[in-house]
Formats: C-alpha cells, structure tokens, sequence
C-alpha cells in the first residue's frame, strides 16, 4: 500500500452550461476539506466559473476560494508557469480535457497518479471499464480511467459527509423550509406551499417547456414551479404574452392551475435546498443529477442531447436502474414520461397520472436514494484507489 496522497491538481475544462466545473469544484473541496489533501484546481474560463464560485476574481492568474487554490488555465500554457510549483501526488484530467504538453513532460519526472475522472453513467459497460489503465504513447506515463458509476464496481458518486443528515433535518423543519422560500423571496402564501405541488425546472432549452407548462396549467392540482437562472424565461415570456399582461415582468406567472416563480442563479447549497424543498425536480446534464438523487425525492432527468440519439441508451440504463423497485404502472409511466421529455415532446394526460402515482413514486424515490447513500462515495473511493489501486473499496 503507498502512502497516503497528499495533494492533488484538478485539470477543467469547462465545455458548455456548469456540468464540468460544478462536479470538479465539488470533488476539489471534499478532497481538500474531507480528505486534508492541497488541491489545485486549474479552470480555463474563470468568468464562466465565477457563476458557482462567486468569491473568484477573474482578473488573477492564481488566488485562494476556501482553502483551494485556483489557477488560470490559459490557452496557451507556458512551461514557465511550472517554474517553482511543485507537481502533485495525484493528476486528475476531468473528463478528458487533456494535460498540457509541458505538464505532461514534467509529470515524468514525479511519476504522480494520474487520473482521468470520466462522466456519469449507469451503463452496464462502466463496471468493466472502471480503473483500466492506458499508456502514454511517448513518455511512458500511466493514465487510469475513473468512471463515477451506481455500483460497488466503479468509482461511486459525490456525496459529501453529512450531505444526507443536513436534508433530512432540512426536510423535517417547516421552519427551515420557510426560511428558505423568504430567502429567495418566493412570494407564495403559506397555504399554498403546503397544498400546490412543488416543482423545480432546471433542463436544456430544446426540452417542451411550454408543453410541459401548458399541462401545469390545466393540471387538476395547483402547481408551484421554480425555475433557476433566467435561460428559460424569455421563451415562456414570449410564449405566455398574451396571457400574462406583464405579470413576468413583476416576477412570477399566475395562469390555470401554474404558479411560475423564476428564481435567480443559485449556488450549488441553495440549488441542493430548492431540490429538498421541491415535490419534483426536473434535472439535466451531471451535477444537478447527482443531486436530484440526494434530495430523495421524484426526479425527470434530461441526458445531454448527443448525436444519433445517443443519449437515450444513457438516459434508459438510467431508468432500468431507477424505476427496478417500482410497480409496473409507475415502473411504465416514469419511463414513458422521461423519455418523451429527453426526446422532446410530451404525451398528453401523462402529467395528471404523474401526479397520480406522485405518493408511489415519492416512496421509492427516497428508498432509491437511501439504498445509494449507503455505498462508498467518490472522493472516498478515489483517495483510497490511490493508496492501494484495488477494487471494491
């Protein structure tokens, strides 16, 4: 067994939307806080990261956020930027975002751990693939593939420490419940919160949001819908401008059985309360996944659209997963309805039956989440892996 690592570079580049530099900027601050290892957290664009990292100054090369150092990831990597650092114990390569070539040539000299942190899937391949290893072509160098993954055979999910015992005491306190709502000045009345159903809207703009709205509206129960950021409100302007004489321009929409509330870009511990919160969550892409699933509650989640519908394989393998415990007729409605939500339109009548089955689903949901809180999560697996590089953990 080697000794235990001690510190840690995190390479991100950050793609599209904050999927990337949320799951890093999470992994970066457990390893760091839970595990005491110095972590660098190298970031390509720090405007785009500044979102879930407001405390970031993007006019700095280098700067400290919560015990993390952040550097600039600039374009053109220079290997003066090497000069006086010190290379880690452990590399990761965030989703194959691929190491500078100087980097690289330092590395082999160290000979650190390096890691090559992969996306999300509940494909049966992943078990397989998890922490293979693949040579450099030139340099000798070793590359593991770590793929985050639902069973005991991959790398596991982000879970923070006491991540479940903070929800669950959120969830039983109507007071702390309360207290979140007037933070973000939901302006709904008591009542309502507790009778209307609560729904948070976080997904892709090629999604039927207006299908989707227009059977909130004609819903048989009263619908609270949230929606974080602003991506989605100049569509549902548009779209409702008939019918909401500037309504949107004050805040929320008001239309059949919908309250709409658009809500401002949250951090990622008020995003985690909005979920807890929330009696559905509507989630996309990686990190909001993962968190839907901590929430314990009923989730739709919207894979990252790919070409040839690939990412339908993705989402099924996801619902095999998350819907094997429930009776068949739930079993087939979360399954009808989220495809249809991932493949861009919906069914018609199949909002009402998911308020329908909403206690059955409620249930398993938070069965489901209890029975994955149990296993070993990912920056745990990982710290180990590097001493020993052995599985299961």
């Amino acid at each position: 067994m080697k000794a235990s690592p001690k510190s840690c570079d995190i390479f991100c580049r950050i793609i599209d939307n904050y999927g990337d530099i949320g799951i890093c900027w999470r992994l970066a601050r457990q390893l760091a806080h839970e595990h005491g290892l110095a972590v660098r957290l190298w970031i390509d664009h720090l405007a785009t990261a500044k979102h879930l990292i407001p405390q970031i100054q993007i006019e700095k090369l280098k700067q400290t956020v919560e015990g993390i150092a952040i550097h600039h990831w600039r374009e053109h990597f220079e290997p003066l930027e090497l000069v006086n650092l010190e290379l880690p114990d452990i590399i990761i390569e965030a989703f194959a975002c691929e190491l500078p070539d100087c980097y690289l040539q330092a590395m082999t000299q160290s000979q650190p751990i390096w890691l090559n942190l992969e996306y999300l899937s509940a494909e049966s391949w992943v078990d397989g693939f998890h922490s293979l290893s693949s040579k450099h072509p030139t340099l000798g160098l070793s590359k593991t593939f770590f793929f985050p993954g639902f069973t005991n055979q991959t790398g596991g999910l982000i879970r923070e420490k006491r991540l479940i015992e903070k929800r669950i005491a959120f969830q039983q306190s109507n007071d702390a419940q309360q207290a979140f709502w007037q933070s973000l000045n939901v302006l709904i009345p008591a009542a309502a919160l507790n009778d209307a159903l609560k729904v948070s809207l976080f997904c892709y703009p090629q999604a039927h949001v207006i299908d989707l709205l227009q059977s909130f509206i004609n819903a048989a129960q009263p619908v609270i819908c949230l929606v974080p950021g602003n991506t989605l409100i100049p569509l549902i302007r548009q779209h409702f401008a008939a019918d909401i004489s500037g309504q949107m321009n004050l805040g929320k929409l008001s239309l059949g059985n919908l309250s709409l509330q658009p809500l401002p870009f949250l951090s990622q511990d008020q995003y985690d309360h909005l979920l807890w919160a929330c009696d559905l969550n509507f989630v996309r892409g990686e990190d909001s996944w993962i968190r839907a699933i901590w929430a314990a509650k009923p989730m739709i989640w919207q894979a990252y659209q790919q070409a040839e519908q690939a990412h339908l394989v993705k989402l099924n393998a996801f619902l095999d997963l998350y819907t094997q415990e429930l009776p068949d007729e739930s079993k087939q409605l979360v399954k009808r309805f989220s495809q249809a939500w991932s493949s861009n339109h919906l069914n018609a009548g199949d909002w009402q039956q998911m308020i329908d089955h909403m206690p059955e689903i409620t249930a398993h949901s938070k069965k489901f989440s209890s029975q994955l809180a149990k296993q070993t999560d990912l920056a745990a697996r990982l710290v180990s892996f590097c001493k020993n590089q052995t599985y299961p953990v």
